[in-house]
Formats: structure tokens, C-alpha cells, sequence
């Protein structure tokens, strides 16, 4: 199954303060703003939030090891381009960012700004403080589509679990180890049908996704903005794309180097693949498990994610094998932002936690707290 990765990381100056300067940054790459800019063997482009900047693989592929390989090129050669200026981090959203000192890009497209902003008012973490790691699955027919979408909205809960990676608020560790959904599943709270608690009702053929768009346009128009009415507006945790046809996983937390990121994706790759998972359907009880993995990660879900990692290894190729074992260390120890967490309350040292995470970016390592990992 051809696969694409979008990877969301913010841009620092020394201290890790974050800083607006991504149209800077992306001049000083290609020489504009605009569209996407070669870097290293991917992509880098822009995002709503100045202090972010997008990498993504120059093509999708089915080989995780060629992605991962696009992906790092860019990361490397932007550490070698721009080292003693800026640096990247990962996570879910930025540890210290406070919201007076974001800003939103401001080099075109602002009619889709302002028309976010007068609906749900886009200066709040919701907005301004989140990564993603979004996955993008092809599907090859109406058919697929919908049993891709089906499958992943059951597995939303499990996902969200093992990849909590956003347990810092404004320097602070609140409680939940991903606040970057605690916040996204509120910021349209005007229009619900747009995130719809991010687990989505199942559909049964393609024109039951198309009307429950032609619901959310209608909502938009109601409220003057009918600039909003495509199909990229839908944010759940998973949606359809028709204009690049894909399924697209939004609920994933940008993890703490590319590697890590690859390992989500295996699992869940080959967790689309496996027949007869014992998967739960009712929306409600997903809507309660996913309440509890944004809050707690992996705790009081171990016994069904180590299910379903026995499933995922069953049927994995070679080439997903390679990352699926950082994903059972997930399992077993927590997810990021819970050993991050741990860390912090151990420690408070925030920024030797920072340090170590933009290392872990660089050398593309992943971070497991006391265990090894090679």
C-alpha cells in the first residue's frame, strides 16, 4: 500500500524559544514562500502556525525505509544548513510556546485565516500549538476507501495511545499526555460536525462520506464562510481525500524523530492489512477510549495494544518488521509523552529534556527513556 507522510516540527533559536520564521526559512531554502521546497531528499513547506515547518518525502511509496530516508535527508540537511541558527523538535506541540508570542503566516491564503478566525477564534493551543505526524494511505477503489476508513476509525483509540507525545503546556506538565487532541478536539467546537469528537462515524459507501461533507459546507455557508467548504475542512481523526485519493490519519502525534514516526506508521499499516481484528465499533465507547488515551497513553490499554501488536507482526512485510519493535517498547513502557512526563516530574529539567529530544530528531534516534535502543 502506497504510503505518505506529512511531519510537523518547530523552529527554535537557542533555549528552545520558538520562533515565527518559517517564511525565512523557507526564502532562505528555495527563495519564496510558496508551494514546497526541495530539501535534502524531501520536501519543506509551510503550515498555519510561523514557528512550524513541514517535511514530507518527495513521493509516496511502499517502502516505510525509503520514506524514512526522504524524510531524514531533509532533517539533515537542514541542521547542516542552518546549524548555530535554528533548530528542529518534534512532539505534539512545542513544551513552552505561549500563545502571545505565536503568530499566524500572513504571505497569502489569510482569507481562509480570517474566516477560521471569526468562526472559532484560531489564538488558542487548538490552533496555534499543535504538530501532527499525518499518515496518507492510497486507495485504489471506492471499496477499499470505505473499509480503510472503517478500520482505522476503530483503531483511533490504540493509535492515539501509543503515539501521546504532547504532555508539556506552556512549560507545564498538566496531567494528559496529549494535549494537542485535548485542545484540536475543541477548536471548532462552534461547528461539532467538523471534528466530531475526532472518531467518525462509520460509512457505509462513498456517498455517505460526500454527505456528510455537504453537511459540514452547509453549516459553513450558514455561518458566511463558505470559503471553508473543501474537503480538507473535515477533522477527524481520520478523513478522505478525493483530490489526492487517500485516506489521511490526523490524530497521530509528530513523535520525536523519523524513525519513530515510521514505526506508527508499520503499525498501523499492517493493522489495515490483518483479517478479523476484534476491533470495538460503537462510536461511543471508541469516543470514551480515545478520552483515555489522550489522558493516560498506553496505561488501562495494554492488554488490547499487545493484541493487536501480535497481529501487526503476523502480518507485517520485512520492510515494516524493521520499526515494529520500537512500537511494542511503546507498549510496554508508555508512550513518549508518558516517559517524558515521568522524566519531568523526576527532574523538572525542561530543557535538558529539549536538548535531548532535538538530538534524538538529528540522529534520528529514538528516545526510550532508561532502556537502550539501537
Amino acid at each position: 500500500m502506497k504510503t505518505g507522510t506529512e511531519h510537523e516540527y518547530s523552529l527554535n533559536g537557542p533555549g528552545f524559544v520558538p520562533l515565527p520564521e518559517s517564511d525565512l526559512v523557507l526564502a532562505e531554502i528555495g527563495g519564496g514562500w510558496d508551494g514546497e521546497m526541495p530539501l535534502g531528499g524531501a520536501k519543506a513547506c509551510k503550515e498555519l502556525q510561523k514557528h512550524v515547518i513541514e517535511l514530507i518525502p518527495l513521493h509516496p511509496s511502499e517502502s516505510l525505509s525509503d520514506l524514512e530516508s526522504s524524510v531524514q535527508g531533509g532533517v539533515r540537511e537542514f541542521s547542516r544548513r542552518f546549524a548555530g541558527r535554528y533548530r528542529l523538535l518534534g512532539l505534539g506541540m512545542h513544551p513552552t510556546l505561549s500563545l502571545d508570542r505565536a503568530q499566524v503566516w500572513d504571505h497569502g491564503e489569510g482569507e481562509y485565516y480570517t474566516a477560521y478566525d471569526r468562526l472559532f477564534g484560531i489564538r488558542q493551543h487548538g490552533w496555534l500549538n499543535i504538530q501532527a505526524l499525518q499518515v496518507n494511505f492510497e486507495y485504489p477503489d471506492e471499496s477499499r476507501l470505505v473499509s480503510l476508513h472503517n478500520r482505522i476509525r476503530c483503531l483511533l483509540p490504540f493509535l492515539i495511545a501509543v503515539s501521546a507525545a504532547s504532555p508539556f503546556v506552556e512549560g507545564k506538565a498538566p496531567g494528559p499526555v496529549d494535549n494537542r487532541l485535548l485542545f484540536y478536539r475543541e477548536n471548532q467546537a462552534r461547528i461539532p460536525a467538523i471534528c466530531n469528537g475526532i472518531v467518525p462515524d462509520p460509512i457505509s459507501t462513498v456517498a455517505d462520506y460526500r454527505d456528510r461533507l455537504s453537511g459540514m459546507y452547509a453549516e459553513l455557508r450558514a455561518q458566511g464562510a463558505g470559503v471553508l467548504c473543501e474537503e480538507w475542512v473535515a477533522s477527524s481523526g481520520v478523513i478522505v481525500r478525493f483530490s489526492r485519493p487517500c485516506i489521511e490519519i490526523k490524530a497521530i502525534d509528530e513523535q520525536e524523530c523519523v524513525f519513530s514516526d515510521m514505526a506508527l506508521c508499520a503499525f498501523v499499516r499492517a493493522l489495515a492489512r490483518a483479517r478479523d481484528l476484534p476491533l470495538e465499533e460503537d462510536r461511543d465507547t471508541l469516543v470514551a477510549m480515545t478520552e483515555r488515551a489522550i489522558r493516560a497513553g498506553t496505561a488501562g490499554l495494554e492488554d488490547e495494544l499487545a493484541a493487536l501488536y501480535r497481529r501487526a507482526e503476523k502480518v507485517a512485510t520485512g520492510d515494516e518488521r524493521r520499526y515494529l519493535p520500537l512500537v511494542r517498547t511503546r507498549i510496554e513502557e508508555g508512550s513518549l509523552g508518558q516517559v517524558l512526563a515521568e522524566r519531568f516530574y523526576d527532574t523538572g529539567d525542561l530543557q535538558g529534556i529539549m536538548q535531548d529530544l532535538a538530538m534524538c530528531l538529528e540522529e534520528n534516534r529514538p528516545y526510550v527513556g532508561n532502556s537502550e535502543w539501537v
